[in-house]
């Protein structure tokens, strides 16, 4: 039996969410190993055993999957890692991740639950609408990098000047910086020792203009004016424009994309942006979905589950019964169109809760059907973005709060009719779910981009009578193994 530090190799068997591989041994024992295809096979050294399992760690792909029939996208592919499924066919993408999600919620999936499918990307490569680059090197000592960082390390950087999932236009100002502050000899920080000069680049692009929103954030330990820089990215033959270029100072020991103050060189820190027929003022640290087009179809999803308890546009792998004449992602979704409203026992305009509201992008997409909108959610600048954005598409009927669900839950006077959970990661909190499902409404939706946090909330709600009548997965990410899970609760 394999005992930890042993190298051996092994086929991957399949591949459970979040991608986690499965491997029998010749000797009949189970390993997991995670970031692998199934139908790969792979050398991995073990590093943790559990009495239930074994862990292991990948070393090498020894030998790709017959389902990887696909070029890769990226020049940097295996060493970076986002990207994981590139080497899959789109298709083939979707069809693991929905067979990955269906797996992981039979437990609290009923035997007359409808799964409306997988719901397509309008756009495969170049969706990313905001990427956070790290200037460093890709071994120590090494030539001035910007980019990503390498699979499995803290401190290598691959600059990703051909990176597949971003915009053209990111690339070339990308390549641009690194060229001017490799010129300019600046040295990256050091998190070890949190010296030097050079930190991150951030770039954000709007789908709708095409604006960008450009900053370089550096430590204060060289004092540089970028104009120089600033210059130089506006000679770029880009396909779009830049709404503002900024340099950004931090000295914050974490190693995250915080800034202390900010220096504008170009433009402004704001861009529009339009979704299902809504304008929001986005900034360059505000939350907004990463992938725009596909946040279209993720919200017209929840609109159709909380407006007609159905949804209009099947997912290309839905149940086979269902209609799949129109593909997934080529409805625009219109405000004003829909003709039912949300379910109201006392046939009055409904009370809807949009808890874990963010920007209030939900809350506002559901206010023409709602008789008013109470948004809660932690992050204050969320909380003001929403306010900002609402009052911009003339919405009125809306209130964002800010502050913890947990403790605001209770200041809301009107109780719901209907609730609209959007939790982080982890889910929701396990002392605010008894304190929802106490609000007797008979239907809700859950919105989960990690399917076992969902799960696990789950389970508690169908104690308290609650069920899975519909839902649907949503691919925010291509290229990626990440998935967004949308489901319509009733409860009996």
């Amino acid at each position: 039996m394999l005992k930890r530090g042993d190298i051996a190799e092994g086929i991957i068997e399949r591949v459970d969410y979040p991608n986690r591989g499965r491997i029998r041994t010749e000797e009949g024992q189970k390993v997991t190993v995670k970031n692998v295809l199934a139908g790969q096979k792979v050398r991995f050294r073990i590093f943790k055993k559990h009495q239930d399992r074994v862990e292991g760690k990948l070393l090498e792909v020894l030998a790709a999957s017959p389902l990887e029939t696909a070029d890769k996208l990226c020049p940097l592919y295996p060493s970076c890692g986002g990207c994981s499924c590139q080497t899959l066919p789109y298709e083939e993408q979707l069809k693991m991740k929905a067979d990955q999600v269906r797996r992981l919620l039979e437990e609290v999936t009923e035997e007359d639950t409808v799964f409306d499918g997988i719901l397509a990307s309008p756009r495969q490569t170049g969706y990313r609408n905001k990427m956070e680059f790290s200037f460093g090197d890709d071994h120590p000592g090494g030539p001035l990098t910007l980019g990503l960082h390498k699979k499995g390390t803290t401190y290598d950087v691959l600059t990703a000047d051909g990176c597949a999932i971003v915009h053209p236009d990111v690339s070339m100002v990308l390549r641009a910086t690194l060229d001017y502050c490799t010129e300019k000899g600046f040295r990256q920080y050091n998190k070890k020792d949190h010296t030097g000069f050079l930190r991150f680049l951030l770039a954000r692009r709007s789908e709708t203009t095409g604006e960008l929103l450009i900053y370089i954030v550096t430590s204060s330990e060289v004092d540089h004016d970028f104009k120089e820089w600033a210059d130089r990215l506006l000679a770029l033959p880009l396909e779009g424009s830049y709404a503002g270029i900024f340099h950004g100072i931090s000295d914050s020991f974490a190693d995250a994309l915080k800034v202390e103050k900010a220096i504008p060189l170009y433009g402004q820190d704001y861009f529009y942006e339009t979704l299902l027929g809504l304008r929001f003022k986005v900034t360059a640290f505000s939350f907004f979905q990463t992938n725009t087009l596909g946040a279209e179809v993720l919200y017209g999803a929840v609109r159709d589950y909380v407006t007609k308890n159905r949804l209009s546009v099947r997912g290309r792998f839905a149940d086979e019964e269902r209609d799949q004449s129109v593909e997934a992602g080529t409805v625009s979704y219109v405000m004003g169109e829909q003709q039912a409203e949300v379910p109201s026992e006392n046939h009055k305009a409904p009370v809807l809760y949009d808890l874990y509201s963010g920007t209030g992008t939900i809350g506002q997409m559901l206010a023409p059907v709602a008789g008013h909108v109470y948004g809660i959610e932690l992050i204050e600048e969320a909380v003001e973005a929403a306010r900002e954005n609402a009052a911009l598409n003339d919405i009125s009927n809306c209130t964002f709060i800010a502050g913890d669900v947990l403790k605001k839950l209770g200041e809301i006077e009107e109780r719901p009719d209907y609730i609209v959970l959007d939790p982080p990661r982890e889910g929701v909190n396990p002392k605010a779910l008894p304190q929802i499902i106490g609000y007797g409404v008979d239907r809700m939706v859950y919105i989960s981009c990690k399917a076992s946090s969902f799960k696990q909330d789950m389970a508690v709600l169908r104690q308290a009578g609650w069920k899975m009548e519909r839902w649907c997965l949503t691919d925010l990410f291509p290229q990626t193994g990440h998935i967004e899970t949308v489901c319509l609760l009733t409860h009996s």
